[in-house]
């Protein structure tokens, strides 16, 4: 098959849905499919896949869901995105947050291939959506086929766009962060090492880490926290690191993902107290292929990946206190650490792009399927 895969987001800077296609496009790639991926981007950055992008439109930042959406709000990109669609004639269109602007909108309104959406956001409001709806219903009307990546993402879009959605997961590459890695020598000390990664959002939840770390530190003295991931803590996480006089938190900052393995070999838990706004846990896999028991917020984004007391244990967010509980807990029992990282890998596996990919190939064959049906059974032109 040619496939064109749509992203809204500058496919030069690292992110969520950005990796996900990467990801996915390469795989397809494996599978002796022909892709592309259409996407913003920024001329001073470097892509992340030379070989895939098809550079459309250069990016702005916007506010998005307590992070940052770097998309393009360029209209004048109609004229080339219809003449690069007329040219290529992909078989498959596969839009990655196809409400989104405005890639994906002037890709639907000018392709004539079979288009796949598929949705990845999930917040606890209908802001997105809300607002939006009547000025892009009629592009939702063009997907042939939607996909959300959880239970939580279904949930969202369907409040919105009432449909059928199959639940196909991200994927992750299972063998990079399940690899025996070199733990890093200065946290091999005997100290317990406990493990965030991600950016330094509000909504990851870092403060209530912090709060809990604070508590724990007094009961066990001979423990640390690593922070990896982009960004500066905000005021509260500085109050109350200055405010107890916090030790042996040591923020890492941004790393590659050919380092990353090693901050996972190097922890004995992993935690995640994201305070919503996920609608997947894609780190949380990341530490269960790297055999490490997790402790993390009782959302519904990680809910998806997740059994409390099976992986490891959940927490209701915003509850410091609950999370040194279960911090504790794993901390003083090497056992069920243990156990639960055991199952964590098992878990895990089930999420390899390979498996990933062959479920979304398998999807784009049923909406090929129905297009050509409903093409023979009218006037035979394409019913979008």
């Amino acid at each position: 098959m040619k496939i064109g895969m749509v992203s809204p987001y500058d496919f030069t800077w690292p992110g969520g849905v950005t990796a996900h296609v990467a990801q996915l496009a390469r795989e397809l790639g494996r599978c002796g499919h022909e892709v592309q991926v259409l996407a913003p981007h920024s001329p001073s950055r470097e892509p992340q896949d030379t070989n895939l992008l098809v550079p459309l439109g250069r990016s702005v930042p916007l506010p998005s869901g307590g992070s940052i959406a770097r998309v393009s709000l360029s209209w004048w990109l109609y004229p080339k995105i219809r003449a690069l669609l007329g040219r290529e004639k992909f078989d498959i269109i596969h839009l990655h947050e196809p409400m989104a602007p405005i890639l994906p909108l002037c890709v639907l309104e000018f392709s004539q291939s079979v288009n796949v959406g598929t949705f990845h956001a999930s917040y606890a409001r209908q802001h997105l959506y809300r607002f939006t709806h009547p000025i892009i219903k009629r592009w939702q009307q063009r997907l042939h086929g939607s996909i959300a990546v959880s239970p939580a993402a279904r949930r969202y879009v369907n409040n919105t766009f009432p449909g059928e959605y199959e639940i196909i997961p991200n994927g992750i590459d299972f063998d990079h962060f399940s690899r025996t890695a070199a733990p890093l020598s200065e946290y091999q000390d005997g100290k317990l090492n406990i493990l965030f990664v991600g950016r330094l959002e509000q909504r990851k939840g870092l403060r209530y880490l912090l709060e809990a770390y604070s508590r724990l530190k007094w009961e066990q003295p001979n423990i640390r926290l690593i922070v990896v991931g982009p960004g500066n803590p905000d005021k509260e996480s500085y109050r109350i690191m200055g405010s107890h006089n916090l030790q042996d938190v040591e923020f890492v900052g941004r790393v590659s993902y050919s380092d990353l393995p090693r901050y996972y070999a190097s922890a004995d838990i992993f935690c995640s107290p994201a305070t919503g706004a996920e609608s997947f846990g894609i780190v949380l896999l990341e530490a269960m292929a790297a055999g490490k028991p997790v402790v993390a917020s009782d959302i519904e984004g990680f809910r998806g990946v997740m059994t409390d007391g099976k992986q490891g244990l959940l927490v209701p967010k915003k509850d410091s206190g609950a999370l040194a509980g279960a911090l504790s807990t794993l901390a003083l029992d090497p056992g069920l650490r243990a156990k639960l990282g055991a199952q964590g890998n098992r878990t895990a596996r089930d999420y390899r792009w390979e498996v990933v990919a062959g479920r979304v190939e398998k999807y784009y064959k049923t909406c090929l399927k129905a297009a050509n049906t409903s093409s023979n059974g009218s006037t035979g032109t394409r019913t979008i």
